[in-house]
């Protein structure tokens, strides 16, 4: 359409248009508003544009409802003051550091296993969001009153739906300048959520004891002339931390839940495997490597329902793709959810089947699976930093939860909505049964 481009049909349903793009090939051109732009499905490609996102490829501007809420963090951040932010953040997030944070996560979820009754029903959707926010409130922020996960859950999830519907509406197109009832809620919840952190962050500067979470690990971080990070980037990046160890969980164990419920042979092979390794003990960090199966459920559920959809990069030049050259201000898209479901990768790939991630006796994977072909948490240099504690976090909670209960829930389809996260259009209502 003229100035639009294809912009009606990619915002009508965007996981079908990048799917149809897909059925057309690997390289199809296609055009974001009036923007060239170039949607790849290759796991080859994929795999270029990630790893050449600092030299060949740029970050691009994600809009204004994006920045309000992310600002300048390490996500959407550049060059020399990414490469330092990333320097900044990465050690509090280290397989040592998501070790200690291990029993936090455990405890939440028994709190809430203690909670549940046999027959009770329950929104799996708001329960989940609360478990993983307690625990981003507690590892982040290193406080747990009800009041701050409240506020900052509630404007997140405003933001969150403010961003996805920018996105992919007519908002994507408009100038910075124009203001929309949309973009008028994103800056009153972000307003709520830098009210929350700033207060945090003064607990914090004025406790004189040292504490063990995130947040007073990025207070006390120094790069390599000595400064600190400023007190927009602490909030910058304590909201991207709190995103990642809550809204990308929180969307995971929801889409797990779903459909383990939907498959009971899957639901019977984690059981087992969760009473012959946990016996009768809750699960830490040191059983998280033997949970091979429960590993196996958590990444065959982010390739049906990556929590992260879309990854996108603008050409600079002298960019290439599979040998080809791409013209400089070409924005490149690829979508996890189209990839992902590529027969081509999967066998039967709309079907749940956690076993294609074990390997064999011989120690032969189930699947060949190319690189690049499974990519949830991005990759190259700018993978998402919190992908080991999300991992971790995902397994531990769903392991505590699924070794009590099953949980039975309603029969109608349950459609994904492409927002900041990928998340279920509707509550998620089940049915807790006690296993026996």
């Amino acid at each position: 359409m003229p100035l639009l481009g294809n912009l009606p049909a990619f915002g009508k349903d965007p996981l079908a248009f990048f799917e149809q793009l897909r059925e057309r090939g690997d390289f199809v051109r296609w055009r974001f508003g009036g923007k060239r732009s170039l949607f790849i499905a290759h796991p080859d490609a994929v795999g270029e544009l990630l790893t050449e996102i600092e030299r060949s490829f740029d970050q691009p501007d994600l809009g204004i409802a994006f920045r309000t809420l992310l600002g300048n963090g390490v996500i959407v951040s550049k060059g020399a003051d990414w490469r330092r932010k990333r320097s900044l953040v990465q050690p509090s997030v280290r397989p040592k550091q998501v070790r200690s944070y291990a029993a936090t996560m455990t405890e939440c979820a028994v709190d809430l296993a203690d909670r549940w009754v046999d027959g009770q029903q329950v929104d799996i959707k708001k329960e989940m969001a609360a478990l993983t926010q307690l625990i981003a409130v507690r590892t982040i922020f290193g406080v747990d009153t009800a009041a701050d996960a409240d506020a900052i859950g509630r404007a997140m999830d405003i933001a969150q739906q403010e961003i996805g519907a920018e996105f992919s509406g007519i908002g994507a197109v408009l100038p910075d300048w124009v203001p929309t009832p949309g973009r008028a809620r994103i800056k009153r919840a972000t307003a709520v959520i830098d009210a929350e952190v700033s207060r945090v962050v003064s607990r914090h500067r004025d406790g004189d004891t040292e504490r063990p979470d995130l947040l007073s690990r990025l207070l006390a971080a120094r790069d390599e002339t000595g400064a600190p990070l400023s007190d927009q980037e602490i909030r910058d990046e304590t909201v991207t931390l709190y995103i990642g160890g809550h809204e990308t969980t929180s969307s995971t164990l929801v889409w797990a839940w779903y459909l383990l419920s939907r498959n009971p042979r899957v639901r019977d092979a984690l059981t087992e495997e969760l009473d012959r390794v946990l016996a009768d003990h809750e699960p830490g960090h040191d059983d998280y490597a033997s949970l091979t199966y429960t590993q196996a459920v958590i990444k065959e559920t982010l390739r049906l329902y990556p929590t992260i959809w879309l990854l996108t990069g603008i050409a600079k030049e002298g960019a290439t793709l599979g040998g080809a050259p791409v013209p400089a201000g070409t924005r490149v898209w690829s979508s996890q959810w189209a990839t992902h479901r590529d027969p081509r990768w999967y066998g039967d790939p709309e079907a749940f089947r956690p076993e294609r991630w074990l390997t064999g006796e011989d120690g032969a994977p189930a699947e060949e699976i190319p690189e690049y072909a499974w990519y949830p948490f991005g990759g190259g240099p700018r993978v998402c930093l919190g992908t080991r504690f999300a991992l971790v976090e995902s397994v531990l909670v769903l392991a505590v939860l699924a070794r009590r209960y099953d949980l039975d829930l309603t029969a109608e389809e349950i459609r994904p909505v492409p927002s900041l996260t990928l998340q279920p259009d509707r509550d998620v209502l089940a049915t807790v049964r006690a296993r026996k």
